[in-house]
C-alpha cells in the first residue's frame, strides 16, 4: 500500500528492489545522461526513482521534476498510452515531466542537459514563491 505525506511523493516499497536493479540496467542514453550531466548538477538528481506504481528515469525532488528517456518502446501504440497514463498520474503529483527521444541525447546530450538544468532552475525558484 502506498503511503502519503503532503511533502513526499506516493512510495511503494515493493518498488525499492526493481529500482535497483535498473540502475545496472540503464539505457547508453540513460548512463551517458546520468554520468555525463545529471550526478553534477548543482541540485540532486535521483535515478530510478519509485513514484506511485511507476519508476522515473530521473528525479529532482527541490524542482518536483521527472526525465524521462524514451527509447523504441515508447513509440508503439501501447508504449504511448502507457506513457500518457504515466504523465497524467505524475502530473497529479504536481510533478512536471520532461520526455527525451534516446537519439535526442545520442545526438546533442548538452542541449539536453542544458534544457534540463534551466527548466529544474526555474521550476526551483518558481516553488519558492
Amino acid at each position: 500500500m502506498p503511503t502519503a505525506h503532503p511533502d513526499f511523493l506516493l512510495y511503494r516499497h515493493d518498488l525499492v528492489s526493481r529500482a535497483r536493479a535498473l540502475h545496472s540496467d540503464m539505457t547508453d542514453q540513460e548512463r551517458r545522461l546520468w554520468y555525463g550531466w545529471l550526478r553534477k548538477m548543482p541540485f540532486r538528481f535521483q535515478r530510478q526513482k519509485p513514484i506511485g506504481g511507476y519508476i522515473a528515469d530521473f528525479y529532482c525532488h527541490r524542482a518536483k521534476l521527472v526525465v524521462e528517456i524514451d527509447g523504441w518502446r515508447h513509440f508503439t501504440e501501447e508504449g504511448q498510452d502507457s506513457d500518457n497514463r504515466r504523465t497524467a498520474f505524475l502530473e497529479s503529483q504536481g510533478l512536471l515531466v520532461l520526455r527525451y527521444r534516446g537519439h535526442a541525447v545520442d545526438n546533442d546530450i548538452a542541449a539536453v542537459a542544458a534544457q534540463i538544468e534551466q527548466v529544474a532552475h526555474e521550476r526551483i525558484a518558481s516553488l519558492a514563491r
